[in-house]
């Protein structure tokens, strides 16, 4: 093997007797470079996507959610908290009752999401740096205050300097309805704006009202243990799989915990569906343009027709022949991955440090220049997909030309 890949460097890169030759194959490293270059920039933009989008949800989100496998709430009282607040890798824990209202501010009417959370909430999420208006409080001298998603008071015109207080609707959970009286059929309560938060994902900031977890109890008529899930705070997020094993295994088969990928699984696993899609296009792509290097290794073999006699003379087999060719033709295509990777590594350096793309219209972004995030596995996977892809479009031109060659010498 030794002796074919160093007889393969020397014909790459010897003089060819026809300068189209060299421009040729040139233009087959240049696709092949142009190739693996786009393909590492677009996994690296679905990266950088995928990244900035988990980010807004971790705002809002807790690392950890557990909530029951049947029904929608679970009294606290069913498992052992006090145990579960000391596993290991758990930083806080915090309760949260969850479900439909309708809200009513003057004349205005719209339909969401109460959720009604307790003091540790800010510990689990970072509920606090997305407040973009006011502040995060929901209660001052027992008068009841909540925050809005900004999109959900915008539908409501309601501003934090009226004093006309927000209405909330909730059906009557534990009554009957009586169609001669339906306005009996809900229970009502009120809450003064405090603040209003942006997650720039618009179906928490179009739905959510965020109250104190005892308001929403009373609301929709649950005793002091009842919520719709927990929301966990790890100390350490790289180590979540751990704790989320460790959560499952104590709390049993009634319970599901979810990381945040989890709780939005059908967002993430379409982005995975369409990063997937967008490697296999331009994975054909790629493929067409290593597939000159068919071409490329054709006219090179006939280039060398004549030391394949030489070659045979000196004892050479076919198969130490067909090694040199199908190496030189690989070669090729590994240059092409090479250069192409060396400049998508460079393209995204660059992109991160000095943002050289930006969005246009300033200021209308959640980010200003597109986010990009480069991942070693990206690279070993272009690098493998040109390999292997340059291998096969190598092997055709040697098993067909080569021996095509050698057996017309031997018949002479």
């Amino acid at each position: 093997m030794n002796i074919a890949i160093r007889i393969a460097i020397r014909y790459l890169f010897a003089k060819k007797s026809q300068n189209i030759i060299n421009i040729i194959s040139w233009i087959s490293v240049t696709g092949v470079m142009v190739g693996a270059f786009g393909l590492l920039i677009v996994l690296s933009v679905f990266n950088g996507l995928h990244g900035l989008i988990g980010s807004l949800y971790s705002s809002f989100d807790p690392d950890l959610k557990i909530e029951p496998r049947e029904g929608k709430v679970f009294s606290i009282d069913s498992i052992d908290y006090s145990s579960l607040v000391k596993i290991e890798g758990i930083e806080a824990v915090s309760g949260a009752l969850e479900d439909h209202s309708l809200f009513r501010f003057g004349k205005r009417q719209v339909p969401g999401l109460v959720l009604g959370v307790d003091d540790n909430f800010n510990l689990v999420s970072s509920i606090d740096s997305i407040i973009v208006e006011g502040e995060y409080r929901l209660s001052d001298n027992g008068i009841h205050e909540g925050v809005l998603g900004y999109a959900l008071a915008d539908q409501l015109s309601l501003r934090l300097n009226f004093v006309t207080p927000l209405m909330i609707y909730s059906p009557e959970r534990t009554k009957r309805i009586n169609p001669a009286r339906p306005d009996q059929a809900f229970k009502t309560s009120y809450i003064q704006p405090s603040g209003i938060f942006m997650v720039n994902q618009i179906d928490y900031d179009a739905s959510y009202a965020i109250i104190h977890i005892k308001q929403a109890r009373e609301l929709f008529n649950y005793d002091n243990s009842i919520v719709s899930w927990l929301g966990v705070k790890l100390t350490d997020i790289q180590a979540s799989n751990t704790a989320k094993n460790a959560i499952q295994q104590f709390l049993g088969d009634g319970f599901k915990v979810r990381n945040r990928e989890e709780q939005h699984e059908t967002f993430f696993k379409m982005m995975e569906v369409e990063r997937l899609i967008a490697y296999l296009i331009l994975s054909f792509i790629l493929l067409i343009a290593i597939f000159n290097v068919i071409g490329t290794l054709s006219m090179l073999i006939f280039e060398k027709r004549q030391s394949i006699s030489t070659l045979r003379s000196m004892g050479a087999d076919r198969k130490l022949i067909n090694q040199i060719f199908l190496i030189e033709g690989w070669l090729i295509s590994l240059a092409g991955a090479i250069a192409g990777l060396a400049l998508g590594v460079l393209a995204i350096l660059l992109q991160q440090k000095f943002g050289l793309l930006r969005f246009q219209g300033e200021g209308n972004f959640i980010v200003d220049s597109y986010p990009v995030i480069l991942k070693w596995k990206d690279i070993v996977l272009v690098f493998l997909t040109v390999s292997i892809s340059g291998f096969i479009a190598a092997w055709y031109p040697v098993r067909v030309i080569v021996n095509r060659y050698y057996s017309k010498l031997q018949a002479d």
